[in-house]
C-alpha cells in the first residue's frame, strides 16, 4: 500500500502519527545503513531508538530531521514531507546531535536569540522564547557566561534549550546523556519525561537503562532493520515479581494489588491457609516496587517465605535479538 501524502496525512479518518517513515532506504557508496526501515510514532509519545553503533540510528535521525536525504522511502514528520519541503520539515522540528554545535565565543543567551531567530522567531518573541527554555532548564544564572567556559552537563542543558526555543512539535536528540554525570543524567531524564504527552520525543541511544526509564515503547534497530517493537508502559517488557506468601489468598491478592504501581496480581497456586504463589505484573519505571510488596505482605501479618523479580527487561530482549554474527561488509 502506497504511504500517504502530505495532504492525506491529516485527513479525517487517517490515523494521525507525528513522524511516519515507510520504506526508508539508505547507501553510503557501497554500503546500505538503512534496508527499508518502517515506522509511525503519535503524538505526544516518548520513543527509543536502541541499536549498537553502527546499527542506523543517527541516520534515521539525519533523514528525520532534514540533514540527510534518504536513497528512497518516505518520511513525514507532523505532514511534512522530509524530501520535498525540508524548511518546513526543520519548523517542526527540535533536534540535539550527538555532537552538540555549539559557538563557544557566544554567551549563552545571545547564542540562544541567534538560534530562536534563525527559526523563524521575530527579536520580541525570540527574547520571550529565550526567557521561558532558560527559566524551564535552569539557565537563568548562566544566560551571560560563554559557552565555551561550561561544563558538559551545562552545554548538554544549552544544547537542549536550542532545540526547545521554537516550541516544535517533534524533539529528536541523539544520545543525549552521553558524557553527564549521574545527577546530569536523572535531569535529563525528568525533562524527557516531561515532555510526554505535549511535544512527540524520539530519543536514538545505546544506553538500555535509561531508555527503560524515559521511553513509552522501544524499537530495536540493528543493520538497517528494525528488530522490534516494543511498548514499556502497556504490554511489552514489563516489571514481574513473584512472590510466596502464607495466608488467606483472596486477603493477599486484594492487598497486593493495592500497592502503589501494581497493575496486576494473579494467584497461581496454593491453598486457604497454605503459601501460595503470586505473579505481580507492574509499571516498568516502579520505583522500589519489591520493598513495598514486601513491606505490604509483611505489615499486614502474613509470612513472606520467597521473592523474586522475574521481569523479561529490555535488556535480554536486546540481547536475544542481536546476538547474531554482523553481515559481512559489502
Amino acid at each position: 500500500m502506497d504511504a500517504p501524502s502530505a495532504e492525506e496525512f491529516d485527513r479525517p479518518g487517517h490515523a494521525p502519527s507525528a513522524i511516519f517513515v515507510e520504506n526508508l532506504t539508505k547507501w553510503y557508496g557501497p554500503r546500505q545503513a538503512l534496508k527499508g526501515l518502517s515506522f509511525s510514532i503519535a503524538p505526544g509519545e516518548v520513543v527509543g531508538l536502541l541499536g549498537p553503533n553502527g546499527s542506523g540510528k543517527t541516520t534515521t535521525l539525519r533523514i528525520l530531521t532534514g540533514y540527510l536525504r534518504p536513497t528512497s522511502g518516505k518520511a513525514l514528520v507532523g505532514g511534512v514531507d522530509a524530501l520535498e519541503d525540508p524548511a518546513g520539515l526543520r519548523a517542526q522540528i527540535g533536534y540535539v546531535p550527538e555532537d552538540i554545535p555549539l559557538y563557544n565565543n557566544m554567551r549563552v543567551a545571545e547564542f540562544l536569540s541567534f538560534m530562536a531567530q534563525l527559526k523563524g522567531l521575530a527579536p520580541a518573541a525570540a527574547a520571550r522564547a529565550v526567557d521561558e527554555v532558560s527559566e524551564r532548564l535552569e539557565l537563568g544564572s548562566f544566560l551571560k557566561v560563554l559557552i565555551g567556559k561550561l561544563s558538559r552537563g551545562y552545554r548538554q542543558r544549552v544544547a537542549l534549550a536550542q532545540a526547545l526555543v521554537s516550541d516544535p512539535r517533534v524533539l529528536v536528540m541523539d544520545e543525549p546523556t552521553n558524557g553527564l554525570d549521574p545527577q546530569q543524567i536523572i535531569s535529563t531524564r525528568e525533562l524527557v519525561r516531561s515532555l510526554a504527552g505535549v511535544k512527540t520525543v524520539l530519543i536514538a541511544t545505546h544506553i538500555l537503562a535509561e531508555m527503560q526509564k524515559m521511553a513509552d515503547r522501544v524499537m530495536i534497530l540493528l543493520e538497517g532493520k528494525l528488530l522490534a517493537d516494543h511498548a514499556l508502559t502497556q504490554g511489552g517488557p514489563t516489571r514481574r515479581i513473584r512472590l510466596s506468601v502464607a495466608g488467606v489468598p483472596e486477603q493477599v491478592q486484594a492487598l497486593l494489588a493495592r500497592v502503589a504501581g501494581v497493575r496486576s496480581v494473579e494467584c497461581e497456586a496454593g491453598g486457604q491457609d497454605g503459601a501460595a504463589t503470586y505473579v505481580v505484573e507492574a509499571e516498568p519505571r516502579a520505583e522500589e516496587l519489591a520493598a513495598r510488596l514486601a513491606g505490604a505482605v509483611v505489615g499486614h501479618g502474613f509470612a513472606l517465605a520467597e521473592l523474586a523479580d522475574v521481569s523479561t527487561d529490555l535488556e535480554q530482549i536486546f540481547l536475544s535479538l542481536t546476538r547474531r554474527q554482523p553481515e559481512a561488509p559489502l
